[in-house]
């Protein structure tokens, strides 16, 4: 208990999360008096991230990078624009559709939104959307970004329960996927109600043309994604490949990349990676004292008098979780409450351990566009000036669809495993 009020009191005065992990750790021994297990404590660090498929991870950060400074994202809602075509509230479904296909590029919710807010809100406000809920909608479409692979969370989440990289990435193709259709099921209800502006009107030669044009952009999804799925390439090789496709699509068909760029684009993806990988060493001390100190097996105790089926144990899990990623971050809850979780959801209740990442990784992202904290609402407003409150307002539609998807995904575990063998 005293190690508990110890880390939300560093966490609440501004304590980095992956100190507050290991500080915490070092405050558990030294109040247990087994000092001898700081002998274990670098060999537990370091084998958190020793470990081949969490090479994935700075990858996909890097093909984030490439495409980024590549001009990729434009031709990509460039693209989107051309599918649509002239309907009410096009730029809305554009909006959408076109952070499906960034995300299947990216893998981070809040690189995705702060990304897509500088193309898609100044966009919108041109055609007469209002710039709070341009913001807002961005913000949800970015939630699609650690859902669709290649997925950062998932890769973490992998590394957490022992499961195959690949197999997570798989599994989050349908819900995301999901999740679109009912964004845009949303949108065409709101439209008829707010009477949002169509797009302009262009001719097939031109919706062609940019087609074309846009088309080779969709060769580093094609290639992550299929490679994957074909069992072509594991996760890391795909990675790897990719990040070259990003590379020459931006050099030689954007033409926006520029190898002088490299230096600079590898900075920042070691620096996010660096923070990423010591989170995941941090988790790998936190989980092995949490073994040490019994908490699972006290929380399974507490939550089997709760929960009676593997279908109750998911709505608390969508419950607690819910609760949890509206203050923390997503992959700081992901290590945080997947060493609690996961055994008893494997254990007691039998559910399978990739269908249960899904639901945990839905859940910490939808955590991001929840008060009090709503992470990715802050980085939209830091992008756009609109106010976060009143994002969060105007497109409580959403977060209650995305609560729907939540309920349907733990009442159907074939959603998330259907393209799994």
């Amino acid at each position: 208990m005293l190690t508990t009020f110890f880390f939300l009191a560093i966490m609440l005065v501004g304590v980095p999360i992956g100190a507050c992990l290991c500080l915490a750790g070092i405050f558990f021994i030294f109040q247990s008096g087994d000092t001898v297990l700081f002998q274990s404590f670098p060999t537990q660090m370091f084998g958190g991230v020793d470990s081949y498929s969490l090479i994935a991870i700075p990858l996909f950060i890097l093909i984030g990078e490439i495409m980024n400074g590549g001009g990729i994202t434009k031709r990509l809602v460039d693209l989107s624009l051309a599918f649509i075509g002239s309907v009410k509230g096009g730029l809305a479904y554009v909006n959408i559709l076109a952070n499906m296909l960034v995300s299947s590029i990216i893998g981070s919710a809040t690189a995705q939104v702060a990304i897509m807010s500088q193309i898609m809100v100044p966009e919108m406000e041109k055609q007469g959307y209002d710039k709070t809920f341009a913001a807002g909608l961005t913000v949800y479409g970015g939630m699609l970004g650690p859902i669709i692979p290649p997925s950062v969370m998932f890769v973490v989440y992998s590394v957490l329960a022992q499961v195959a990289v690949g197999d997570m990435l798989i599994a989050g193709i349908i819900p995301g996927v999901i999740l679109t259709i009912l964004f845009f099921i949303v949108i065409a209800c709101m439209g008829f109600i707010y009477d949002y502006p169509r797009t302009a009107k262009r001719t097939i030669k031109e919706r062609l043309h940019t087609i074309v044009t846009a088309c080779p952009t969709l060769l580093i999804p094609i290639v992550i994604v299929g490679s994957i799925l074909g069992g072509f390439a594991n996760p890391t090789e795909a990675a790897a490949v990719g990040a070259v496709a990003a590379i020459l699509v931006g050099r030689y068909v954007t033409k926006e990349f520029h190898y002088r760029m490299i230096p600079q684009i590898l900075l920042k993806s070691a620096i996010y990676s660096a923070v990423v990988l010591f989170l995941v060493a941090a988790a790998a001390v936190f989980s092995w004292l949490l073994i040490y100190g019994k908490v699972p097996q006290a929380s399974a105790a507490w939550i089997q008098t709760v929960a009676k089926d593997p279908v109750t144990f998911l709505l608390l899990t969508n419950v607690i979780l819910l609760v949890i990623g509206t203050v923390i971050d997503g992959i700081p809850g992901l290590i945080m409450t997947v060493p609690i979780l996961l055994p008893i959801a494997t254990d007691i209740y039998g559910i399978d351990p990739r269908h249960f990442g899904v639901v945990v990784v839905i859940n910490l992202v939808l955590g991001l566009m929840t008060p009090p904290v709503g992470l990715s609402f802050f980085v939209a407003s830091a992008v756009t000036g609109a106010k976060p409150g009143k994002m969060f307002i105007v497109t409580l539609p959403f977060f209650i669809i995305c609560c729907v998807a939540l309920v349907l995904l733990s009442l159907f575990p074939s959603l998330s495993l259907a393209l799994l063998k």
